[in-house]
């Protein structure tokens, strides 16, 4: 508290969000990142952290670069190329297991982030990082985040 009996909310360095809106907004990452495959939308999300939609999304975005639905889709898709990768299961089950609910919109969207639909990338994957360390391996296949792939000319090596 301040001299004037109010109490200071502390800022962090660089970005000027409230450091207990920080650890809330990575309370809510962290949910994403378990809980990707339940359905989750913007509204449920910021109500779990006792926040409005809009001034989530706004303070989500300003910490992470991008909008909790692109982090979601992203961490969705990042989590059925491993599933491809393995080949032990189909597009259609791999579309249900991270959260979807239309084959037609996973691959889509899909296709938007990596550049290949997950057909071809459930064929050609594994090649992609065969022979590398897990860590290395995630790095190369993160899907392009707030950009399409096919824009940047990205394809499997």
């Amino acid at each position: 508290m301040t001299k004037s009996g109010h109490t200071q909310q502390h800022r962090s360095a660089g970005s000027g969000i409230p450091l207990n809106d920080l650890r809330l907004l990575r309370q809510t990452r962290d949910r994403i990142d378990r809980e990707f495959s339940q359905p989750l939308d913007v509204d449920e999300l910021a109500r779990g952290i006792h926040m409005s939609s809009g001034h989530f999304s706004r303070l989500f975005r300003q910490a992470y670069v991008e909008s909790p639905y692109s982090y979601l889709m992203t961490r969705r898709i990042e989590r059925a190329m491993a599933l491809l990768r393995s080949g032990e299961h189909s597009v259609t089950e791999v579309c249900f297991e991270v959260g979807y609910s239309s084959l037609g919109t996973f691959s889509t969207r899909f296709t938007e982030l990596v550049g290949v639909p997950p057909s071809v990338y459930r064929t050609d994957g594994a090649a992609t990082v065969e022979g590398m360390p897990p860590c290395l391996a995630k790095q190369v296949t993160r899907p392009i985040r707030n950009q399409e792939a096919p824009a940047l000319g990205r394809q499997l090596p």
